[in-house]
């Protein structure tokens, strides 16, 4: 028999579809998978479109208290964050749709962060661990980034490498999403604002290594289920 899975599908860019490169490549992304495995279910949070509200004092004050002494406004004031985690849970593999913008994640996508970091949900916090005490609750997930940006080199031992705040933040804050350093795989696009034959050579080479990450990851799976 074989066994379904589900794919997170995140887009964090704030342009309409025809004019994000990340958008395109999260439905390639997501196409390409389900060529291959048509029984998995496809979850879609579009944060860019539809902003995610940053956590305040009260969503804090809710999160940090015991699940059995909410007040009512606590659990209302968590429902959002309630249902995010949830399909964080539900889901296998993460796409994400992520443009670079001022060297950093889209303030959407933080805001989905936030309120996806959730003590006794998805970390767990115990001083007994010593200097260490977060661990992770969740484990085993693949979390792949469809990234766009407009300048180049930003990989590591590129020129731009030390501007780059966008990958560091998405490595850091990958086990709240049950995602080991190992399982996070990046393709972007360079050069945007440049305009040029390199800008070019890198949306084509992007396109292509999204359709062929879809099906490797989608092959990967299958292998396991052998």
């Amino acid at each position: 028999m074989t066994t379904s899975r589900t794919l997170l599908h995140i887009d964090a860019s704030a342009q309409l579809h025809e004019r994000s490169h990340t958008r395109r490549l999260t439905r390639s992304f997501v196409e390409q998978w389900t060529r291959f495995r048509s029984q998995d279910k496809v979850i879609r949070r579009d944060v860019g479109r539809s902003p995610i509200p940053a956590i305040d004092h009260d969503w804090i004050a809710g999160a940090f208290t015991q699940p059995n002494e909410r007040t009512p406004e606590m659990i209302e004031g968590l429902a959002l964050s309630d249902a995010l985690v949830d399909e964080v849970i539900a889901s296998n593999v993460i796409v994400m749709g992520v443009p670079m913008y001022n060297y950093g994640l889209p303030t959407a996508l933080k805001g989905w962060i936030d309120q996806v970091a959730r003590i006794g949900r998805t970390f767990s916090f115990d001083l007994d661990r010593g200097d260490l005490p977060i661990e992770p609750i969740l484990s085993g997930k693949s979390l792949v980034v469809l990234s766009a940006r407009g300048e180049f080199g930003f990989e590591a031992g590129g020129p731009r490498a030390h501007l780059n705040a966008l990958d560091p933040a998405l490595a850091a804050c990958a086990h709240y999403f049950g995602v080991a350093r190992d399982d996070i795989h990046t393709v972007s696009i360079e050069y945007q604002e440049f305009k040029d034959e390199r800008y070019r050579r890198s949306v084509t080479a992007a396109e292509t290594a999204t359709l062929t990450l879809a099906e490797r990851l989608a092959a990967a799976i299958r292998d396991e289920a052998a």
